[in-house]
C-alpha cells in the first residue's frame, strides 16, 4: 500500500492490430475541444517517453576530508530493457568536471568512502556480489571479499580494517558453509513444492526461501583483502538485519571502540507479520549468541543507531505505538554509559528520517516531509531547536562535510542533481551535477500549492498544475491524481512512476489533494485517516475538486479522469460506487477491491489490522464500513485496471476481482496485467507499456488533444 508511492492515440493503434472493444462505442473527443498550442514560441513539452529515458541520480557520499562527493547514476537502454548503475565523482567545490569512475565498467554500486581515503564499493563482476576497494581515483580496483554467496549490505569500521557484510543463509545452520551447502541441496532437488510452519509465507514480491539476512564480520588486511573465517556476528538471533524488503546498512553499525555491533531488527518467531517491534541489539563481534536489547522498553519501531563523534550518545529513531508503521519517528538519545534515554526536541510535529552527527556533536541533521516538500533541518541537541536547512523541493539524500550540506534534491519539474549548501549564510543552493542537460530546453507546467477548508473545516493543501505551453483563456481536460499509502504524499517531488510532469506535457492539467492521512502536514493529521478510510479522505477529495474548479478557470471539469495506485487504487474503487458524477473515466493500478479479502492474503498483517481496527474476525464491521466490494451495483464509469503479479502487498485477485465487477456490470473496462512486476512498474520496456495505456485511456475518454 505504501513505501514508505500513463498513451496517446497513435500509440494504442501501434500497440494493437486493432481498436480494443473499448474503443469502438466511446463518445469520440473533439479536437476543437482543446486546441493544439501552435505558437512558434511553444517549447517542446516533457514527456513520459522522455522521462523513462532519463539518468537517475542517487546515493551521494562524500570524502572524509570533505572535497570530493561520489554519486551513483542510473542509465536506461530501452533495447536491452535494462537500467546499469555507475559511479561518478565531483569536487564538492564545483572545480572541474563531473567524472565517470572506471570502476564502473565491471559493475559497481553502494560506493562508501573508507576513513583511509579509498572507495569501496559492491560489484559482480567475479561472478556474484562481493566487497571490493580502489584508490581514491577509482584506479586499481582489488576485491577485499570472496564469500561464498552475495554481499547485499556492508558497513566498514572507523579505521577501514574491518568490515560487517549482510549474508542471506540459513539461519539453523552450522555456519556459512553448511548455509551454503543447503542452498546448493536445495537448488539440486527435483520436488517444487513448498512447506511453511509460519509466516512471513511470502513478502513483497518474493516467497519465503527460509533464509534470513545476518551479519558476519571480517578483517581487512594491509593489501586490501579480507582474511580468515567470516565471524558470523548475529549467530542464534531470529531476524532480518537489514529488515527486508527495503533495509540497508543504515540499520546496523560498528561500536566506537570497534570491538561490537548494534543493529535493528525484529524477532520473527510466530508474529512477524503483525508486529512493527524493531529494536536496537547490541552484541560482541565473537558471534557468541548474546544480545543486548537496548529499547526493549518501547515495543514499537526503533532503528537507524547513528554514534555521537565522541561515543557516548547513540541517537536512533522510534515510533511510539506498536503495531502502526505510520507513527511519527521521534528522534531519541541514549546514554551509553547510562543506558539512559531523552527524546530530542518533542515539540517538533514532523517524522524524522537520516540522521547524521555534526563534527562538534551539537546537532544532528535530518530529514523530514514538510507542507508538500521533504527538507533537511538542522536539529540543536541542547536546545531542542529545529530550523530548516534546505528550500523548496524533495530531498531523497544528504552528506555533511566541513562547510556544509551536499544534497540530492528533485522537485515536481526537475529529477534529483546534487547541490551545496553552507551552514550559514543566505546565499543560494549552488548546483553541483547535471546529470540531464536535455531538459533545459522543455517545457513544464507551471505548479501551484493552494489549501482549503476539509474535513471538519481543517486545512488541507493541494496542487495545482497547468499545461505545459499553457494558453491563457482555454480550457483543459484534467487528471486527478490521487496518492498511495495512505500515509504518502503527492508533494512537490519527482517520480518516474507517476509524474504530475508527464500528464502536464500530455496537455492535461492536473490536480492533486493530500487529504487526511497525508504526511507532512502533523501526526494528528496524519492519524486521522486510520479507520476512516472512505470518509475523511473522500471529503477532502470532493472538496478539493470544487475547490480547484471554483479557483482555476483552465480546468474543464466536465473532461477529467481519476487515478491513482494502491491506496489511490483503493480509492478508485471507492469513489467508482460513491462519487462517480465528475469523471468520464478512471485508473485503478493495483488497487484494493475486497477490504476483506484483503486483511486475509497481503503479507504485511500489521497494517490491515491498525488501519481497520484489529483483525478481520475481531472487528469485521471495521472492514465493511469502507469496502469498494458492497457498492459494485453503482458502478458506471468506465476503468483500465492494472495489476503486478508479483505484488503480494495487493495481491492479483484484487486486481481480477476488480476486472470481473466492471466486466459482469457490462461497463467499458480494460485489464493489464505485469506477470513480471511487483507493486511498482520498473522495467523500461513495462513502463513504456504501462504510460502508453494509461495516456491511451485518457486521450480516447478526455483527450487532451495536446499530441498527434
Amino acid at each position: 500500500m505504501r513505501h514508505r508511492s500513463l498513451l496517446s492515440a497513435c500509440a494504442v493503434l501501434a500497440l494493437m492490430s486493432a481498436a480494443p472493444a473499448w474503443a469502438e462505442d466511446a463518445a469520440p473527443v473533439s479536437q476543437a475541444a482543446a486546441p493544439v498550442v501552435t505558437s512558434a514560441r511553444a517549447q517542446t513539452p516533457f514527456t513520459y517517453e522522455t522521462m523513462i529515458d532519463l539518468n537517475r541520480l542517487s546515493d551521494p557520499q562524500v570524502s572524509p576530508d570533505g572535497k570530493w562527493v561520489l554519486y551513483a547514476v542510473q542509465t536506461t537502454d530501452m533495447a536491452a530493457n535494462r537500467r546499469t548503475g555507475h559511479i561518478w565523482m565531483r569536487a564538492v567545490d564545483g572545480s572541474g568536471e563531473p567524472r565517470r569512475l572506471a570502476i564502473s565498467d565491471g559493475g559497481a554500486n553502494t560506493a562508501r568512502w573508507g576513513s583511509d581515503g579509498r572507495i569501496y564499493f559492491l560489484s559482480g563482476r567475479s561472478g556474484s556480489s562481493q566487497l571490493w576497494r580502489a584508490e581514491a581515483d577509482g584506479s586499481n580496483p582489488v576485491q577485499v571479499t570472496d564469500l561464498p554467496t552475495d554481499v547485499n549490505a556492508y558497513r566498514l569500521n572507523s579505521q577501514a580494517n574491518r568490515v560487517m557484510v549482510s549474508l542471506a543463509v540459513y539461519p539453523g545452520a552450522a555456519d556459512l558453509n553448511a548455509s551454503v551447502q543447503e542452498a546448493a541441496a536445495n537448488g539440486e532437488r527435483l520436488s517444487t513444492g513448498m512447506t511453511f510452519d509460519r509466516m512471513f509465507v511470502r513478502h513483497w514480491d518474493t516467497w519465503n526461501d527460509h533464509t534470513q539476512n545476518h551479519l558476519f564480520a571480517l578483517s581487512i588486511g594491509a593489501d586490501g583483502r579480507a582474511s580468515g573465517d567470516p565471524v558470523w556476528v548475529t549467530k542464534g538471533f531470529d531476524g532480518d538485519t537489514p529488515s527486508k524488503p527495503f533495509g540497508d546498512e543504515s540499520e546496523f553499525t560498528f561500536t566506537p571502540d570497534g570491538q561490537g555491533a548494534v543493529f535493528s531488527a525484529r524477532q520473527a518467531g510466530a508474529t512477524e507479520p503483525w508486529s512493527t517491534n524493531f529494536d536496537l541489539y547490541r552484541t560482541d563481534l565473537s558471534g557468541d549468541g548474546r544480545f543486548e536489547n537496548l529499547t526493549d522498553a518501547n515495543d514499537a519501531w526503533d532503528t537507524g543507531p547513528v554514534f555521537s563523534p565522541d561515543g557516548k550518545t547513540l541517537a536512533y529513531r522510534a515510533m511510539a505505538r506498536p503495531g502502526f508503521e505510520a507513527d511519527q519517528f521521534a528522534i531519541m538519545l541514549l546514554d551509553v554509559a547510562t543506558g539512559q534515554t531523552r527524546r530530542v526536541a518533542p515539540e517538533w510535529d514532523r517524522s524524522a528520517d537520516s540522521l547524521k552527527w555534526s563534527t562538534d556533536g551539537r546537532t544532528l541533521y535530518v530529514t523530514a516531509g514538510d507542507v508538500g516538500q521533504t527538507r533537511v533541518f538542522a536539529v540543536n541537541i541542547q536546545r531542542d531547536s529545529v530550523v530548516p536547512v534546505t528550500g523548496p523541493g524533495h530531498v531523497s539524500a544528504f552528506e555533511l562535510t566541513p562547510t556544509g550540506v551536499v544534497f540530492a534534491q528533485d522537485a515536481l519539474d526537475r529529477p534529483s542533481d546534487l547541490w551545496f549548501k553552507t551552514y550559514r549564510g543566505r546565499e543560494a543552493p549552488r548546483r553541483l551535477t547535471e546529470v540531464n542537460p536535455e531538459l533545459a530546453s522543455m517545457t513544464f507546467g507551471q505548479a501551484e500549492q493552494f489549501s482549503f477548508p476539509g474535513w471538519n473545516g481543517e486545512t488541507v493543501h493541494g496542487y495545482v498544475i497547468k499545461p505545459a505551453n499553457y494558453v491563457e483563456g482555454r480550457k483543459y481536460p484534467v487528471a486527478f491524481l490521487i496518492h498511495g499509502g495512505p500515509q504518502g504524499s503527492f508533494g512537490n517531488s519527482w517520480s518516474y512512476r507517476w509524474n504530475p510532469s508527464s500528464y502536464a506535457g500530455a496537455g492535461y492539467a492536473v490536480v492533486m489533494i493530500d487529504f487526511h492521512g497525508s504526511t507532512g502536514y502533523g501526526q494528528a493529521f496524519t492519524d486521522s485517516i486510520s479507520q476512516h478510510w472512505g470518509d475523511r479522505p473522500l471529503e477532502d477529495l470532493q472538496k478539493g475538486w470544487a475547490y480547484a474548479l471554483s479557483s482555476y478557470d483552465f480546468l474543464n471539469g466536465e473532461r477529467a479522469c481519476a487515478l491513482g495506485a494502491s491506496y489511490g487504487g483503493y480509492m478508485v474503487n471507492w469513489i467508482a460506487g460513491k462519487w462517480n458524477t465528475p469523471w468520464k473515466c478512471l485508473v485503478n493500478h493495483d488497487g484494493v477491491f475486497d477490504v476483506r479479502g484483503m486483511a486475509y492474503s497481503t503479507e504485511e498483517l500489521w497494517f490491515t489490522e491498525w488501519e481497520y481496527g484489529g483483525t478481520q474476525y475481531e472487528n469485521p464491521q471495521g472492514y465493511e464500513e469502507f469496502n469498494p466490494v458492497n457498492f459494485v451495483d453503482q458502478w458506471r464509469v468506465p476503468m483500465l485496471v492494472v495489476q503486478g503479479e508479483l505484488d503480494y502487498r495487493i495481491p492479483t485477485a484484487q486486481g481480477l476481482s476488480t476486472f470481473t465487477a466492471l466486466q459482469r456490470r457490462g461497463i467499458k473496462s480494460r485489464l493489464l496485467v505485469f506477470p513480471n512486476e511487483n507493486h511498482w512498474v520498473l522495467k523500461p520496456q513495462n513502463s513504456l507499456q504501462w504510460h502508453n495505456e494509461v495516456f491511451g485511456w485518457l486521450d480516447h475518454y478526455i483527450g487532451s488533444g495536446a499530441r498527434p
